[in-house]
């Protein structure tokens, strides 16, 4: 099956949603600035969108994957009333010092590794190549760049260690989301 398709892959707490510390209430969720306005624009370009986050708070207890669940409805939901589908949505929910022993281990899948994006292009045809990463930390920029894509970090604040290794150093930094579909637009010269 050929890989045709190019994505961008979004970060969700403090890239698509307002960072709350281990959030599962759907009604607390809150997009971040600009990102339903560029969301738009990136899907208007045709480019698949695809959710790839870390969710420790399932190995440390403090929630379970259904609740995660309610997050993701909620997500698609929100993004309807705009007519933005979501074509993915990928957790990790290990964590080595977790505390729920079936998710407490290292695993490939939690950023800055590259798994969920490498499952996320097989099982949606994803040419990763042609694809972007937009996050708001280094570990989101080196996953994206592991994976062979593009990438845009949203200097926002969330950024605290700044280890800037080749792999984790961003092709564009904006400060707000809708600046980085902006970006994205005008890379691959999809102007609209």
């Amino acid at each position: 099956m050929a890989m045709n398709r190019k994505a961008v892959f979004l970060d969700k707490d403090g890239t698509l949603i307002e960072d709350v510390p281990y959030n599962v209430d759907p009604e607390k969720i809150r997009f971040c600035s600009g990102v339903l306005a560029g969301l738009q624009l990136l899907h208007t370009a045709h480019y698949q969108l695809i959710v790839i986050t870390n969710q420790a708070g399932i190995a440390h207890g403090y929630f379970s994957e259904a609740d995660l669940l309610l997050v993701e409805h909620r997500l698609k939901e929100l993004l309807a009333t705009v007519n933005v589908p979501l074509h993915g949505f990928y957790y990790c929910p290990h964590h080595p010092q977790g505390v729920i022993p079936a998710y407490t281990q290292a695993c490939n899948c939690r950023k800055p590794r590259a798994g969920l994006l490498l499952k996320a292009a097989q099982e949606l045809r994803i040419e990763l190549t042609q694809s972007w990463f937009i996050g708001d930390i280094l570990n989101d920029i080196e996953a994206g760049r592991l994976a062979r894509c593009r990438t845009v970090l949203i200097d926002n604040g969330n950024e605290t260690e700044w280890q800037m290794l080749p792999q984790r150093y961003p092709h564009h930094i904006v400060a707000d989301f809708y600046t980085a579909a902006q970006v994205i637009l005008t890379v691959d010269q999809k102007i609209i």
